[in-house]
């Protein structure tokens, strides 16, 4: 079994140019954007919808962990984006990655070298990568060259 964790802002996301909790609710759809109530746009990388769906088609555990202040912000985020119900357990609160990941490891009762996170700061990958979680940096979102060494 492995388990594909993905951290949200600047991984599945820009939240228009920062981090979710940063932004301005409540969203809304105008044009095919998602905008805050600032006008900021707020938008998925554009692989996210299929490589979260290859991943549930493939029965693979899909799991986000987020840092975020505004944890009810990333879940309706999360909701007005349609993808909440990609993931299996959703670790959304302002802690260390280190705590998400022991979260993670005894829900789904497997070892840390079964996992693969996906993070945007290179403070996540190192720490995370210290569990024996194998950390991949990612650089303006996510995408499916990055994935495929993994599935």
């Amino acid at each position: 079994m492995r388990i594909f964790v993905f951290d949200l802002d600047f991984t599945l996301w820009d939240a228009g140019g920062g981090w979710c909790d940063t932004t301005n609710p409540p969203y809304t759809w105008e044009n095919g954007r998602l905008l805050d109530s600032c006008g900021d746009w707020i938008r998925l990388y554009d692989d996210v919808i299929d490589i979260l769906k290859e991943l549930k088609e493939q029965n693979k555990h899909v799991v986000a962990a987020s840092r975020t202040y505004q944890p009810g912000w990333a879940q309706d985020l999360l909701h007005m984006f349609d993808i909440d119900q990609y993931f299996d357990l959703k670790e959304i609160y302002p802690s260390s990655k280190i705590k998400h990941f022991r979260r993670i490891q005894n829900h789904f009762k497997v070892p840390y070298s079964k996992m693969v996170f996906f993070d945007d700061e290179h403070r996540n990958i190192h720490e995370v990568g210290g569990l024996g979680v194998r950390a991949v940096y990612v650089n303006d979102g996510i995408n499916h060259r990055m994935l495929r060494p993994y599935i």
